[in-house]
């Protein structure tokens, strides 16, 4: 017998009587909230709504007022909102402020929150993107006419390049970062190019938050019994002065940025993991490190705000 899950429920937060804004939280953590959230608050003479899936009210600025829903249509108040503010459409929260977007005549703006592969759920129709830079720009439009996008930055970037390391303070043995949880690619790829990498430099193998699963944990304890290190510390991967490889995780981006050497490496990896590499700029390990990413001359939250505002004032 078949057993179907809940439906998901929602709630709703506003700023003031007649938001124009309605930012969209797929998942009720700080950094969703830091994603999201507080760039829309930045947007000068802006009034704010939050659709959510679950309970936000703890990670929002006192004197928020919540609001039941009924049924599937926006609510009367909403119809001021201008722009609606998401990662995406492909969840369950997007894609109902999605269809509000629609009912509502207000400007779908989609945020990068990741490096782009892929494996990247397309953006909806009609969309405004906002990316990186203007290679992830492009390559997530994929040559569609109805997206338009402004580049901005990446705040996790902007925030490493603040914390910058001096070149003396790298030392040790290379920490990989492993990425065994990973949809976009095989398990056996990402764990052989793990063993291969950790057995013949020494480095230790840093899980993925998310190696939790049972095949992960099995593959840890023989890493362990074959004598590779597994770092299991809660040690933020930024407070790590060592040197970082990956296949293609952020973290290799990031390390760059705080101006740690960072690079990439791969057993026989897909054409789509040479591509990743080649628009991030990411280098192979044996050569020269990865350069930092170039730094924008406005804060990316600033940036995302600024273009929420064109959009709302009819200039985007």
């Amino acid at each position: 017998m078949l057993v179907r899950p809940p439906s998901p429920k929602f709630t709703l937060f506003s700023s003031g009587a007649f938001p124009t804004i309605l930012v969209v939280v797929d998942a009720p953590t700080p950094s969703q909230i830091a994603a999201y959230l507080e760039p829309a608050l930045k947007v000068e003479g802006a009034s704010v709504a939050v659709l959510v899936e679950g309970d936000v009210s703890s990670l929002l600025p006192a004197g928020w007022t919540e609001h039941a829903l009924v049924g599937d249509s926006p609510p009367a108040f909403l119809d001021g909102v201008g722009v609606v503010f998401a990662s995406g459409h492909f969840l369950p929260a997007s894609s109902l402020a999605h269809t509000w977007a629609q009912a509502l005549d207000a400007r779908f703006v989609v945020a990068q929150h990741g490096l782009l592969t892929p494996f990247q759920p397309p953006l909806p129709p009609n969309a405004h993107a906002l990316a990186f830079t203007e290679e992830d720009a492009e390559f997530w439009r994929s040559g569609r006419s109805d997206v338009t996008y402004d580049v901005v930055g990446s705040q996790m970037l902007w925030n490493a390049s603040k914390r910058r390391a001096a070149r003396a303070e790298v030392s040790g043995p290379p920490v990989f970062l492993g990425q065994l949880h990973g949809a976009e690619l095989a398990r056996r790829t990402a764990a052989r190019t793990a063993r291969r990498f950790c057995t013949s430099t020494g480095a230790s193998y840093r899980p993925h938050p998310a190696e939790v699963d049972k095949l992960s944990r099995l593959q840890h304890e023989r890493w362990r019994r074959a004598g590779i290190v597994v770092d299991d510390s809660t040690v933020p991967l930024r407070d790590l002065n060592r040197p970082v490889v990956s296949i293609f995780s952020t973290g290799v981006l990031e390390a760059a940025a705080s101006g740690r050497p960072a690079w990439v490496t791969g057993a026989n990896v897909p054409d789509w993991i040479h591509e990743f590499w080649a628009r991030y700029s990411l280098r192979e390990w044996g050569g020269e490190p990865t350069p930092a990413p170039v730094v924008p001359p406005v804060e990316p939250a600033q940036a995302i705000a600024a273009s929420l505002a064109r959009i709302l004032e009819g200039t985007a």
